[in-house]
């Protein structure tokens, strides 16, 4: 028996929310690094190292997420570390130097990647129970709030808005707003529960990975012999999900100072560079979940490649506004359904359970994660930003080869 549809109705508003709060607070932080860089007087090599930090935060929460989400459930798991991750981009604002921006980017970076985890468990638990594609939306949402907090930013940067109140006041409406999805998912699964058998696919996201443990598809899988089996079974999703998340990276910490050196832009107006990518991203993930559903992951993966491909040598190669922003907006729909296809294919790892196999590839992806920027920074330090950003042609024909590892198969709801 299916779950009533009003349950999986909040369950689905729920999660969406739980996403779009993410990018929301994340995002608020990044259209002001142009005026952090000149107060602090940060070169490019020493602000490529200082945004680094984030994704080593990241790798440091290593299995930090599935352990709390065994111990406490998913949902808790967002919820309190939405509050920590809200509080820690607020701090960023205080910054005196380099080392203190470093510190707190460190801790964005440690409760993101949390949060991140919990909310993809909670959602593909809500995929899963449906028997139908969301999570790309569900990612597309993320990208909506990215978009909206990057837009409010810099509106508020340009007017001149101080920016440790702005982001004090993003992190009071981020606890708001996490704790209204709670209670949606937690009033579905409840009513839910004592009606249907399969909303239990719901509540089992709060049982963490030990409650697949004894599931029917978990005991009639071939179960790898091997930590390294599961590893290299990993590999090539975690592959797939960096070359996504080196498009968002490059655009959450370069786009906007690209915007001012390669076309003029003043640092309080260039944010819009970055909104371009994320509004551009978050229409092909709500596009994504069809053309996945219709096309397979794959295909639609091996598509996205080639969009970053020509998108970042657009970019790399212009020197008006207009050009910069199409090629920043192919990266940004090209980049859409890499992570969610990654993620959603870790999710039936064999032998590590649904938690697990979220956690394996986020955090071999947050790995990768960590050398972007200072790559960057160093080849923009050698030669020029322009040579810099040039790593996003690479990034492009490297999704286009391990593209088929999320499987060809176009995905069907039942």
């Amino acid at each position: 028996m299916s779950p009533r549809p009003s349950a999986g109705a909040r369950a689905i508003t729920g999660v969406g929310l739980y996403f779009s709060c993410n990018g929301f607070v994340f995002a608020a932080l990044l259209p002001w690094y142009p005026l952090l860089v000149q107060r602090l007087g940060l070169s490019s090599w020493e602000f490529g190292l200082v945004v680094a930090s984030f994704a080593l935060g990241a790798i440091v929460s290593s299995v930090v997420p599935a352990h709390l989400i065994s111990r406490f459930g998913a949902n808790a798991v967002v919820v309190g570390g939405t509050v920590l991750l809200g509080l820690s981009a607020a701090t960023t604002a205080w910054s005196v130097n380099g080392w203190m921006m470093a510190i707190c980017l460190f801790l964005v970076g440690f409760f993101d990647a949390i949060v991140d985890v919990a909310q993809n468990v909670v959602g593909i638990g809500v995929q899963e129970s449906l028997s139908r594609v969301i999570l790309s939306s569900m990612h597309a949402l993320w990208s909506l709030g990215g978009l909206v907090s990057g837009a409010l930013a810099t509106i508020a940067a340009a007017n001149g808005m101080d920016m440790r109140l702005h982001l004090a006041l993003i992190t009071v409406a981020s606890i708001i707003v996490i704790l209204l999805a709670r209670r949606l998912i937690g009033d579905a699964v409840l009513r839910s529960s004592s009606a249907t058998s399969s909303i239990d696919d719901i509540a089992e996201v709060d049982a963490g990975p030990s409650a697949e443990a004894g599931s029917s598809e978990g005991a009639g899988a071939k179960q790898p012999s091997s930590r390294r089996a599961i590893l290299l079974m990993a590999l090539p999703l975690a592959v797939v999900a960096i070359c996504g998340t080196a498009v968002e990276d490059i655009a959450n910490n370069w786009s906007a100072l690209a915007a001012v050196e390669f076309s003029g832009m003043s640092a309080a107006t260039a944010g819009i560079a970055f909104s371009v990518v994320i509004g551009s991203q978050c229409l092909g993930r709500f596009s994504g979940d069809i053309l996945v559903q219709r096309f397979g992951p794959g295909r639609i993966a091996r598509l996205g490649g080639g969009l970053i491909a020509l998108g970042g040598l657009g970019a790399v190669t212009a020197f008006e506004p207009i050009q910069l922003l199409v090629g920043l907006g192919m990266m940004g729909y090209g980049s859409a359904t890499l992570v969610p296809g990654a993620l959603g294919a870790a999710a039936h790892l064999p032998g590590v359970g649904r938690a697990g196999g979220v956690t394996l590839v986020n955090w071999i992806m947050r790995i990768g994660f960590l050398g972007t920027s200072p790559l960057v920074g160093v080849i923009a330090g050698l030669g020029n930003l322009r040579w810099g950003l040039s790593v996003l042609i690479v990034i492009g024909a490297v999704t286009m080869v391990f593209a088929g590892r999320l499987g060809g198969r176009p995905l069907r709801s039942d």
